[in-house]
């Protein structure tokens, strides 16, 4: 069968678990297409737990290749997203404990976390003054939500920013529904909920998208594309 091009709009009908297929058959210049699929969702879960940026994009990266090379072992009755999160997680909770054991080790404190602040789409539909105040607002709400404790900022992030299922957040973090329900109640109790409504919507927080999305994708596939 001839391959179907990335930027063909066929390409978009194609289910995950078809394109898994196709990649451990050869095709493997189509595991970009999950790449670009999950880019979003992944960046959001790993960015619950760390906030430098160039850390986030790295464990990103390493959750890609570990996962295409375990590519084999995906079920098909499962959600590739909802695995692929797995894998995710325990990438990077292996980092934090790498991290935690060189703090043991090291008498001097460790140094701030430095943020930065999400970059956000010119669309040319909003005057300066009101693109000021959606910046604003927005970094209110993503500084509100790094404040919240990891195990409730994980369930806020992935139910109330990503859409996620209450039944898809439990597979993710391996806790019961009820656990999930009790978790999200109280981080909405700890965050403002005028400092949600002042973002005008939900879809810039922590966005990854643009640029970023594509030097990803290309760092990724330069690997899986290599020559053995």
């Amino acid at each position: 069968m001839k391959a179907i091009r990335i930027n063909d709009h066929r390409t978009f009908k194609i289910s995950d678990a078809d394109i898994v297929e196709r990649v451990l058959a050869g095709e493997r210049e189509l595991y970009e297409i999950l790449i670009r699929r999950n880019n979003q969702k992944l960046f959001r879960v790993i960015r619950s737990y760390l906030q430098m940026d160039v850390e986030v994009q790295d464990i990103m990266q390493n959750t890609y290749l570990k996962a295409f090379e375990k590519l084999y072992q995906f079920k098909h009755g499962s959600q590739f997203s909802t695995w692929l999160i797995r894998i995710g997680i325990n990438e990077v909770l292996a980092r934090i404990r790498e991290k935690d054991k060189i703090r043991s080790l090291d008498s001097n404190p460790s140094s701030a976390i430095t943020k930065r602040l999400v970059e956000i789409p010119d669309t040319g539909q909003m005057n300066p003054e009101k693109r000021v105040i959606r910046q604003e607002a927005k970094q209110l709400l993503e500084d509100a939500i790094d404040s919240l404790d990891i195990k409730y900022r994980t369930v806020y992030m992935l139910r109330e920013i990503e859409g996620m299922s209450i039944k898809e957040v439990s597979s993710c973090l391996s806790v019961t529904p009820s656990n999930v329900k009790v978790r999200l109640h109280r981080a909405k109790l700890m965050l403002k909920e005028r400092l949600y409504e002042l973002t005008g919507g939900k879809e810039d927080v922590f966005g990854f998208g643009f640029g970023r999305c594509d030097r990803l994708s290309d760092l990724v596939m330069d690997q899986v594309l290599r020559p053995e």
